[in-house]
């Protein structure tokens, strides 16, 4: 999935396709050459005489960061050759790069806070951001400078826990961690893995096939007894290695991550992406409303209906999944609820909000990542 943003004072143009860079793997140009549609539609936006001006920035996600090899390099070397053959905007070749996870979330933080009028504002008044894509999920929310300088050294290879941002004249703290491989499709696999070749009880009851994640196969059957909320939960919690990893801070999510203390930015918790649309298609949050207030546990409930319904009967009672979606909704539900308690550890009733767009003036605009990363790079030229 590639995301196109173009912000002006009156201009707001976002646009997705899929499959996303990481599909062509192997085919370097093919993936530039996926692009073209996205570029085009962006030097439409943008008057001609401000194009030389205009920057252009790629910027690739979990996807392309789980790929093997040199497979994301040779991808990467591809988009700046095609920029620089039919592009007329500006275009560097630092502007074409794998965003580390610390990037992408705090790109969503800012462009949430962003929306809501909140830059510029004390640390305390910002919003925190949780947001689930495909292959990663990422948490960020502002902390105190006091907080900041106690911050644990991140775990070997890992991200720095705090990142720095100076936006709207004001100094920020960012705590923002990257779980790679805890994103929703990404966590199928895990969660199959630990099934291995056996029934699972995540799987509604009925299918027996196969799951495709990052190049890999599968199996993926349902259990002889049908899906099981309690069963997937335990199955769930394994692939989240909650209990596998040693807390060395004060206080950890899962995988013996450091939380990042908690506080004031992360009391009012915004929540994205795949939570959203699996909310919606759950029947629990309207999908045309730009935000929906929710709490952890109706995940749980909505897992607790997915899992009791067969196969056959997902299509009726659940019309706004996808086809190749039905056989994991219950397992989608679990891992969700168990993400939010479990892993971040959100009270089960707290109240966060559900985010797919958010009003900014009169219009309502997209609450994703590229927003951010073109606040970022007008405020740092």
């Amino acid at each position: 999935m590639y995301s196109f943003k173009s912000f002006g004072k009156d201009l707001e143009l976002f646009v997705q396709i899929k499959p996303g860079l990481s599909a062509y793997a192997q085919n370097p140009r093919q993936a530039a050459e996926s692009l073209i549609s996205l570029l085009d539609k962006a030097e439409s936006v943008v008057p001609r005489e401000f194009r030389p001006r205009t920057p252009v920035r790629v910027g690739a996600t979990a996807g392309l960061r789980a790929l093997e090899g040199d497979a994301s390099d040779r991808i990467l070397q591809a988009v700046r050759d095609l920029l620089k053959q039919r592009s007329t905007l500006k275009s560097e070749a630092d502007a074409v790069t794998v965003l580390d996870g610390t990037q992408e979330g705090a790109f969503q933080w800012v462009t949430i806070n962003y929306l809501l009028g909140n830059l510029g504002k004390d640390y305390s008044e910002t919003v925190g951001v949780v947001d689930l894509g495909g292959g990663s999920v990422q948490m960020a929310y502002a902390i105190s400078e006091k907080d900041a300088a106690k911050a644990p050294k991140a775990p070997h290879g890992e991200d720095p826990y705090v990142k720095e941002m100076f936006l709207r004249g004001r100094k920020y703290y960012l705590y923002v961690h990257s779980y790679l491989r805890y994103g929703l499709l990404a966590a199928r696999a895990e969660i199959l893995k630990v099934s291995d070749d056996s029934g699972n009880p995540c799987i509604l009851d009925g299918f027996d096939g196969s799951y495709k994640y990052g190049g890999k196969s599968f199996k993926a059957s349902s259990s002889p007894s049908g899906a099981s909320l309690n069963e997937c939960k335990s199955i769930a919690l394994k692939a989240l290695k909650v209990n596998e990893s040693t807390c060395t801070h004060m206080k950890c999510t899962f995988g013996g991550i450091w939380n990042g203390g908690g506080g004031d930015g992360q009391k009012n918790l915004f929540v994205a992406s795949f939570f959203f649309d699996r909310a919606a298609e759950a029947g629990f949050a309207d999908p045309n409303l730009p935000v929906v207030k929710v709490h952890p546990v109706d995940f749980e409930e909505a897992a607790k209906q997915a899992c009791q319904t067969k196969l056959e009967d997902a299509k009726s009672s659940y019309p706004h999944v996808e086809e190749g979606n039905r056989p994991y909704l219950c397992m989608d539900l679990v891992y969700q609820y168990s993400l939010l308690v479990v892993g971040f550890g959100l009270d089960p009733w707290q109240q966060i909000t559900l985010v797919k767009k958010v009003k900014y003036r009169d219009a309502l605009v997209e609450a994703a990542w590229p927003l951010g990363s073109a606040i970022e790079a007008v405020s740092s030229a």
